[in-house]
């Protein structure tokens, strides 16, 4: 959809204010930490359809772990359909409920289906027209599921999350739309010249600590 001139008049203060927010806040010029990158595919899908929902480094990273260090023959999608074909993708992923062990099966098939095999086909895949529209097709794959797999492929992206929208919030942005926030954050970092996929581990990192901080003091 073509943005009119008052559109990307809001969007490009919504930026400034996120910026500005994040300035006052002490966000650095570069920021050592930024989202893992796979040359895995088993640990790459793992890593995205285990996220939502879950804390990050006491569940998500130790199963991600596993994986590397078990599973290194799974880095291609054409062995993850055998562990899918075989029924072992429980045994994969070390999870149970069906939910994210479907949509892990889904993401194989369709990457299978579509001839993309490596880590590098995913990444050059989306830069083909359509493929991250294709990849929304798949059922519980939405905008969010998307950018973070470009993210984990080394694509400078944000993924907007419940801590993208907490910064949101905080900086005084009222909208809530995901391609509003996904592309005020993205212009956000570019003003403040760091990538961003940096500016995302940042605000992710600070927002994860004020949330932990916030429940230690709620009990």
């Amino acid at each position: 959809m073509t943005r009119t001139a008052s559109d990307r008049v809001e969007l490009l203060k919504a930026a400034r204010r996120v910026a500005d927010f994040a300035s006052a806040l002490g966000v650095p010029s570069t920021y050592a930490v930024r989202r893992s990158t796979y040359d895995h595919a088993g640990a790459l899908l793992a890593d995205a359809v285990l996220q939502a929902g879950l804390r990050y480094r006491t569940v998500v990273w130790p199963r991600v772990g596993r994986i590397l260090k078990e599973f290194p023959d799974a880095d291609r999608v054409s062995a993850l359909v055998y562990f899918v074909r075989e029924g072992n993708t429980t045994h994969l992923l070390d999870w149970r409920h069906p939910t994210k062990i479907v949509r892990f099966e889904r993401l194989v098939d369709f990457l299978h289906a579509a001839g993309i095999d490596t880590t590098d086909d995913i990444r050059l895949a989306f830069a083909s027209d359509g493929f991250s529209a294709e990849l929304q097709q798949v059922n519980g794959v939405g905008p969010k599921t998307v950018d973070y797999i470009a993210c984990l492929v080394g694509i400078e992206s944000i993924p907007v999350d419940r801590h993208i929208r907490s910064f949101a919030s905080k900086a005084g942005i009222n909208r809530n739309d995901y391609g509003f926030l996904k592309n005020a954050f993205c212009f956000a970092a570019d003003l403040l010249s760091i990538s961003r996929r940096e500016f995302d581990a940042w605000i992710w990192s600070r927002e994860a600590q004020v949330s932990g901080s916030q429940l230690s003091l709620e009990l």
